[in-house]
């Protein structure tokens, strides 16, 4: 049960931003911005980015934010989604790309302890092909999905009981990106308004 009143039945951080939309919205935008913009120099695809916040937030155990972001990602790797589990299992041994096996320990490290992002992790991303772009984008996803699961989890916001609802919310942010949600009943929950987890 949450901690303070929230719209009722609408899950995870969607809540909170009907319960703010003046901080809600530019969550959104930054939620945007990260999983969806390459920015010049960036390389990182949207299905890469969506694996990276569903990786931090599965690792900080908030189960909306993991479950999510998971199933974004493996829309957008359509064939390849597969490859989303074999991540979130162990990264080591996934079948994906050296440099995104390279960024995820920057990821990690970032959401354990940022301090601990050496000049070593860093370097060993960019000879496996990271640009400066990804390594910050790389960092600043992980550093945000924390705020994000943290912001979930500290106020207790519901989670689906039916796990398929977030193939779901998957579709939906896979194709529509980040958007803030107008009302409970204008949408949100019958899931024609994009928002993110």
């Amino acid at each position: 049960m949450p901690h303070i009143t929230l719209p009722d039945g609408v899950p995870g951080i969607r809540s909170l931003v009907l319960f703010r939309p003046d901080t809600g919205k530019p969550l959104y935008e930054l939620a945007q911005v990260l999983l969806r913009d390459t920015p010049p120099g960036g390389t990182l695809q949207p299905a890469e980015r969506e694996l990276i916040a569903a990786y931090v937030s599965h690792e900080n155990a908030c189960e909306f934010c993991g479950s999510s972001h998971a199933a974004a990602a493996r829309f957008l790797f359509g064939q390849d989604a597969a490859l989303v589990n074999a991540v979130l299992t162990d990264y080591t041994t996934a079948p994906i790309s050296d440099k995104l096996r390279a960024l995820l320990p920057i990821a990690d490290a970032t959401r354990a302890n940022a301090r601990t992002v050496t000049h070593d992790l860093v370097q060993t991303a960019c000879a496996a092909g990271a640009t400066d772009a990804d390594i910050h984008d790389t960092v600043l996803t992980a550093a945000t999905f924390s705020m994000f699961n943290r912001y979930v989890d500290g106020l207790a916001t519901i989670i689906p009981d039916d796990p398929t609802a977030y193939e779901a919310m998957g579709e939906r942010m896979g194709t529509l990106g980040y958007q803030l949600p107008k009302t409970p009943e204008a949408s949100v929950l019958d899931g024609s308004d994009m928002v993110p987890s």
